[in-house]
């Protein structure tokens, strides 16, 4: 009984080398080694190479390493009945929440516009805002969006948010469902962008949406790439309906170097890094379900198949 790690970038050594440490007793492979693929019941993956997954016939479970699980479902040779588990990890939420605030206040004090400033030798003092000026509206009430919400009521920022269910959260005005997105939305003067990434929540970031916001919105996609709508984006920034926009997620990525977000001095990009799983943090979790699974107990953390989430 064995775990193999299967991603595409530099880190399935620090992920072996973590879960190893956590667990000696278990065999951990990386994907890219020669190992004994009738032996793995557990795969831990991220961004896994689509047809990978097929290799292991007594796959008992796919573990995902970060809280988004849209790529598993993107892959249509994923084995099917199989149950899938996410990271809920309080500092993964944390991290967020962070970045998101700093996304923020580097709005409110012009600091973008600053920025852009300085690379023309500009000096030129703007009306920067404060706290109470702004209504911060934010797309998923999850596990992340969550904390984000409490962060920044504890800031005293009037704080609204909008997922598909109703949550209660103490001093945040909660909207649900489709028949109250629109109220949500022509009040949301900065909006963030945490929700999963769906069938349903693809490319919800359009044109459509966004001429909903006030003018002058400030939009925060820190979720996945696949729900905004490029162009959109761009039309609503040059027509001067949105203010600016900071970006940590992408169609593709990296972000190739022809694309126009590169340029356009109302786009703010960082490199997808505005939460990312720690091992310390996380791999705890991954063995805490392997050994649930050895014992015949129910896992931690599953994902809906049916929500994709």
């Amino acid at each position: 009984m064995s775990i193999v790690i299967i991603r595409q970038d530099d880190k399935i050594e620090l992920w072996k080398n973590a879960l190893q440490e956590a667990a000696p007793d278990i065999k951990i492979y990386s994907y890219l080694e020669s190992h004994p693929v009738d032996e793995i019941e557990v795969a831990l993956v991220w961004k896994h190479p689509k047809g990978t997954l097929t290799k292991y016939p007594n796959l008992k479970y796919i573990a995902c390493s970060g809280a988004g699980v849209d790529f598993i479902f993107e892959d249509d040779t994923t084995p099917q009945n199989l149950p899938i588990t996410r990271v809920v990890d309080t500092m993964l939420a944390s991290d967020m929440s962070e970045y998101v605030i700093a996304a923020i206040f580097s709005h409110l004090k012009r600091f973008y516009e600053y920025k852009v400033n300085q690379t023309k030798s500009l000096w030129k003092p703007e009306q920067y805002k404060r706290i109470r000026d702004y209504t911060i509206g934010i797309l998923g009430l999850g596990a992340l969006g969550t904390v984000l919400a409490k962060d920044l009521v504890h800031f005293g920022f009037k704080t609204q948010g909008w997922s598909n269910s109703r949550k209660e959260i103490p001093e945040v005005q909660a909207f649900a469902g489709q028949e109250e997105l629109h109220e949500f939305l022509s009040s949301s003067e900065i909006l963030v962008c945490l929700l999963p990434l769906t069938n349903e929540t693809s490319g919800i970031l359009n044109k459509q949406l966004f001429s909903q916001l006030p003018v002058g919105a400030f939009v925060i996609n820190a979720a996945r790439g696949g729900h905004l709508v490029d162009a959109d984006l761009i039309e609503m920034l040059d027509n001067q309906h949105l203010s600016g926009a900071t970006l940590d997620v992408f169609h593709q990525e990296p972000l190739s170097s022809d694309h126009p977000f590169w340029q356009h001095e109302k786009i703010h990009i960082t490199p997808h890094y505005a939460s990312v799983s720690d091992t310390s943090s996380v791999v705890p979790q991954i063995i805490e379900n392997y050994r649930r699974m050895q014992q015949g107990r129910s896992l931690l953390n599953l994902v809906s198949t049916d929500k994709g989430y």
